[in-house]
């Protein structure tokens, strides 16, 4: 393999807002590597893209879960294409690309199913395609995630002191990393709702909308705490580590149950007063898990992710985290919607390295995996 091996990621997320593509060069720095950042392509789906999606994380036909496996990775195959040729690459450049594809279940414990053919995507772009990372990891005993913080441990822990790496996807993910060239042992677990529940009582709520674009919603409106504490009183931010939670979780029937809440306590809340507790409820589920699994010695916070974009999001993050330093990704890095594509990208190194890409005490595994199966172009 090439000393600066170019790997593309594609990450389709718990949000459902489109498909990320980023084209990294991972170059040698030392005895780490070092992830330059070529081309990144946010390419968002249509209406109807997605509204395939959302039906078939409900239910759907034998016949539309072959379709839309296919279709699905017909769509990442493009956004593949795109990135490739932002970055003038073509497939002779490309060591693989890495397709996390669309998670329709997951259940810890159990099972976990992404689709995302990667054949599809083998045969449309000429390169070879390392897909279904997850499921390894399972079978071995743990959550199936989460699994970037191989990435935050290899590319982005700090030099003197451990850090938090925050992810605001759909679901909100933390890995607490020490600081780089020492041992200690990385923690991580998902913390709770990242937009997943903002953007349902969004789409709910206000018509031909589905998320608070720049926060400006909730940033009209007042938290209702007695509905928050009602939701706050969830067995699950209190179970430790490894853990791990997803829309199964954040359904339509949750979100009906936030709505309820709402207007419960206050009879007279606006739809800003609903959207506002929802953000809010990201906020405060962020800070029960860190003030019980994140140690003090953790003081810098990097948020990453589309959340990110959400201005009144991570105000309401920094306003119940007073004792750390919050800052963004995008100041210290690159692009924060890039980071998941990006760390995909890393495990898809990692599998043609014949290394592990899990780590054990963030998953549960019973130990190391080599994740992901390969398809040749």
């Amino acid at each position: 393999m090439n000393d600066a091996p170019v790997l593309v990621g594609l990450m389709s997320g718990t949000s459902l807002d489109g498909i990320a593509a980023a084209a990294v060069r991972f170059v040698r720095d030392g005895d780490a590597d070092r992830p330059e950042l070529l081309a990144f392509r946010a390419t968002a789906y249509t209406p109807a893209q997605r509204a395939r999606l959302l039906a078939a994380m409900v239910q759907a036909s034998a016949q539309e879960y072959c379709r839309l496996h296919v279709d699905l990775g017909r769509w990442l195959a493009d956004a593949a294409h795109d990135v490739m040729r932002d970055a003038r690459l073509d497939a002779r450049d490309i060591a693989a690309i890495a397709s996390h594809g669309q998670t329709l279940w997951h259940e810890p414990g159990h099972s976990t199913w992404q689709i995302g053919d990667p054949a599809t995507i083998a045969e449309r772009t000429g390169c070879t395609v390392i897909a279904d990372f997850r499921a390894r990891d399972m079978a071995a005993g743990g959550q199936g995630a989460p699994l970037v913080p191989l990435a935050d441990l290899h590319l982005f822990a700090a030099a003197d002191a451990p850090r938090a790496l925050q992810n605001l996807g759909g679901i909100g993910n933390v890995a607490v990393v020490p600081a780089r060239g020492t041992d200690d042992r990385c923690v991580a677990f998902d913390t709770g709702p990242g937009n997943v529940v903002i953007d349902r009582v969004v789409a709910a709520l206000v018509p031909d909308a589905h998320y608070d674009e720049g926060g400006r919603i909730a940033a009209a409106g007042t938290p209702i705490e007695g509905a928050l504490t009602r939701l706050l009183d969830d067995p699950y931010l209190d179970a430790p580590p490894p853990k791990s939670t997803g829309r199964e979780k954040y359904d339509a029937a949750y979100v009906a149950e936030v709505i309820a809440l709402c207007r419960e306590a206050a009879p007279t809340a606006t739809v800003a007063d609903i959207v506002a507790t929802a953000t809010e409820l990201t906020a405060r589920t962020m800070h029960r898990s860190y003030a019980r699994f994140v140690p003090a010695a953790a003081h810098e916070v990097i948020l990453a992710g589309g959340g990110t974009r959400n201005p009144e999001l991570v105000r309401r993050i920094r306003a119940v985290l007073p004792d750390r330093t919050v800052r963004l990704f995008d100041d210290l890095f690159f692009d924060a919607e890039a980071k998941e594509a990006v760390a995909f990208a890393y495990m898809g190194l990692q599998h043609l390295r014949g290394r592990p890409g899990n780590v054990p005490s963030a998953t549960g595994a019973a130990g190391p995996r080599l994740l992901g199966t390969r398809t040749l172009p």
